[in-house]
């Protein structure tokens, strides 16, 4: 996954369902985003952006947004109050900022996302998923991209891709649903006997309750999620909205319009239908294995 995102880095679940309430106090009170700026001193694309989520809500700044939107009960101010203290902690917090030298901001926000996610669908056009890759396959790709130049960089990127996968197991495991060309096959990343033990380990995950592969072969033709990979993340908490990561040539894009996350899934919907059934995807990946097999 390319960490050079734009146009911007993703929003918190929890940054995004303050900034929504914040965004409807604030059109409840008739105001615009100059008149918000206005009353914090401050520019209207930072009141945007702390309605998208995109930045942290310091605690003065949301007491001045309440007493400008003429928020008075006392239960609502103290409820958003610690939505804010928890949106800021978790963006604090999370394991994966110990590896802040090897890791772009985009990339520890898509992690953040990631972690919180309920469940995960995606079309991959040539590389295995993340979250299914082996340590071989991960290092593989990460020298692949010249992304990182030192060895103690590779192996630092590898843990991360590798505490990633924790999200797969645990009390709460996210749902992943994975559609792959049969692209993703034949690739031959590392070699043969690295494609051999990642197609082994992709059977292996199939096995899991909460794993659904399905492979679109070639022979079904054109389809619409030719174009390139992109991951639909969904969320467990009430009203929160899917959000989706896209590649494109130049990077990747993060969509949260609503309109936009349904075109995508739509687009998940009709490649899962065209792909192989997830009993027939197992046969034909035990079949590139023994291809692949050194």
């Amino acid at each position: 996954m390319t960490t050079h995102i734009a146009p911007a880095s993703p929003s918190t679940v929890l940054g995004r369902q303050l900034g929504d309430e914040l965004r409807r106090l604030r059109e409840d009170a008739g105001l615009t985003t100059a008149d918000a700026a206005d009353a914090l001193d401050c520019t209207k694309g930072k009141i945007s952006r702390i309605e998208n989520g995109r930045v942290t809500v310091r605690l003065p700044d949301l007491v001045a947004m309440l007493h400008a939107y003429d928020v008075t009960d006392a239960s609502v101010r103290s409820r958003l109050s610690a939505l804010a203290k928890k949106a800021n902690r978790r963006r604090r917090e999370g394991w994966w900022n110990q590896y802040g030298a090897v890791l772009a901001d985009a990339y520890r926000d898509y992690i953040a996302l990631e972690a919180i996610a309920g469940s995960i669908r995606t079309f991959q056009a040539q590389l295995v998923p993340g979250l299914l890759q082996t340590p071989e396959y991960i290092r593989a790709v990460t020298v692949a991209s010249r992304q990182w130049q030192t060895g103690d960089e590779i192996e630092q990127f590898v843990q991360v891709r590798l505490a990633r996968q924790e999200r797969l197991n645990g009390e709460a495991p996210i749902q992943l649903w994975a559609v792959l060309s049969e692209a993703v096959l034949l690739q031959q990343v590392g070699g043969s006997a690295i494609m051999h033990a990642q197609l082994e380990h992709l059977l292996a995950a199939t096995e899991l309750p909460n794993v659904t592969i399905q492979v679109l072969p070639f022979s079904r033709g054109a389809h619409a999620s030719m174009f390139g990979p992109y991951v639909v993340l969904g969320f467990r908490e009430e009203g929160a909205l899917d959000v989706v990561l896209t590649d494109n040539p130049t990077g990747s894009i993060w969509l949260e319009r609503e309109a936009e996350v349904s075109r995508y899934r739509d687009l998940f919907d009709a490649a899962r239908t065209s792909a192989l059934s997830p009993v027939e995807s197992r046969t034909l990946i035990q079949r590139r294995a023994k291809e692949h097999r050194p």
